[in-house]
């Protein structure tokens, strides 16, 4: 279809996600995207873009892989759908169950499927909650959460979310909710020492799980320090609360491992994940609970769970999510996210060295950041008016490189999530775009302040 007449079609009729609809209205769509081949895009106007942010940090085996196409349409062939209710079954769910078992930590077993991330973090509450509850515990329903976290936009994910921005758009969803400061800023024995003070104005008899990413997404890809996580497992032994690791983003190899609490060696009770199981080809999440949350289950749940989505287990979804799952281990994606992300990682230093207005740099596997200040030295912010980020974003768009700003808190942070098939020439090309954009807002910077 002509492109005008798409963009007018869009102002009409399509209410975007996590968009300013006021922006939609007065200038469109900012892009039409058309294709996608490998870590690139194309839009309706044939611009190409490299793909920096795995379009929603989920696209692991990059775009156009027909080989998922071919899962999907084999598997609707034979059976697109089938309800899973009332312990209706289907093969691919079975097999997905099982592989997804395979490579999560060691205990964790029984695998619940949903749609997507922010019902996956949802059906995690509510799982740790009914957990105590047919212990006997139904006062243990309190979750604790961190600032800054991002969990999705059902009802408990989104009060789980440590964003006030998520909450302003229809006010926090649920109560019995809670968040303790995050490591970022703080360092470990202070937020060590928040979480232990919000578990103890609650009550350890009233909290049930604590839940947090293993790396900070949304927030800003913000990496705790190697001891953090585990004083958390300790915290939660001692007080007898479950540990839900958010794996949404960090899971099926983002970084260099298969699920990110990999790389602080600790193993959670519960696990959420989305986004990578299926590279977005197709809508899947789930929760994995451990063998002793598991037992139980089986043991205390009597009657129906009710709990379930329409499309929990679809047979479709879980062929594809087996395909991109077979990708990732054939083609060795998880170890070329650990050697891809350290070239990533050392191209940021190379920015930090050259440009002053980089500070922090951080990268674990293919998921990371570069924060802009003021100056390194203090780590004196810009003011948010500038809108330092966006602009090295809209830089960034403008070299054909698509990446995501954060700006909560007063920061400007620069996040990259490329696919996971990324080769050495095309980190090192992004890395150079990069540097211009900061050069090119760095100027103007100058021009403005001085």
């Amino acid at each position: 279809m002509e492109l005008q007449k798409l963009i007018e079609l869009d102002k009409k009729h399509f209410i975007h996600p996590t968009s300013s609809i006021h922006q939609q209205q007065a200038n469109g769509p900012k892009v039409i995207i058309e294709k996608g081949d490998g870590i690139y895009l194309t839009d309706k106007n044939d611009n190409v873009y490299i793909d920096a942010m795995s379009s929603l940090w989920n696209v692991n085996v990059g775009h156009g892989r027909e080989e998922l196409a071919e899962a999907a349409a084999e598997q609707m062939k034979k059976l697109a759908f089938s309800s899973t209710f009332s312990t209706f079954s289907n093969e691919p769910a079975i097999l997905l169950a099982e592989k997804i078992s395979s490579i999560a930590p060691e205990g964790l077993n029984a695998v619940f499927f949903t749609s997507g991330g922010s019902e996956s973090n949802d059906t995690a509450i509510k799982l740790v909650r009914h957990y105590w509850r047919i212990q006997d515990k139904p006062e243990k329903r309190k979750i604790i959460g961190l600032n800054r976290a991002y969990h999705g936009v059902a009802a408990a994910s989104t009060s789980a979310t440590g964003i006030p921005e998520f909450w302003s758009m229809a006010g926090k969803m649920m109560v019995d909710i809670y968040h303790a400061d995050n490591p970022y800023g703080n360092g470990t024995a202070k937020a060590i020492d928040s979480l232990r003070a919000v578990i103890e104005k609650e009550g350890p008899e009233t909290v049930a799980a604590f839940i947090a990413e293993p790396i900070q997404g949304a927030g800003g890809v913000l990496i705790p320090p190697k001891e953090y996580l585990k004083e958390v497992r300790n915290l939660c032994n001692d007080y007898g609360i479950l540990f839900i690791a958010d794996e949404v983003i960090t899971g099926f190899g983002r970084t260099g491992k298969w699920f990110g609490i990999e790389n602080f060696g600790v193993t959670p009770d519960v696990i959420s994940f989305a986004k990578g199981v299926s590279s977005g080809y197709i809508q899947l999440g789930g929760v994995i609970v451990s063998d002793h949350i598991h037992e139980v289950l089986k043991e205390k749940s009597a009657g129906t769970l009710f709990h379930g989505y329409t499309y929990s287990g679809h047979p479709t979804a879980a062929a594809v999510g087996l395909k991109n799952i077979e990708i990732i281990e054939k083609e060795k994606l998880v170890d070329n996210s650990r050697a891809m992300g350290e070239v990533m990682l050392e191209g940021f230093n190379k920015l930090k060295k050259e440009l002053d207005i980089v500070g922090d740099v951080r990268a674990v596997g293919l998921l990371g950041a570069v924060e802009l200040v003021e100056d390194p030295a203090t780590n004196k912010r810009f003011s948010s008016d500038l809108q330092v980020a966006p602009k090295v974003i809209e830089a960034l768009h403008q070299r054909g490189v698509i990446c995501r700003a954060v700006t909560y808190e007063g920061t400007d942070i620069i996040c990259f999530s490329p696919p996971l098939i990324i080769n050495k020439e095309q980190v090192e090309t992004m890395i150079e775009k990069l540097h211009e954009a900061i050069k090119e807002v760095r100027n103007e910077l100058s021009a403005t302040l001085n």
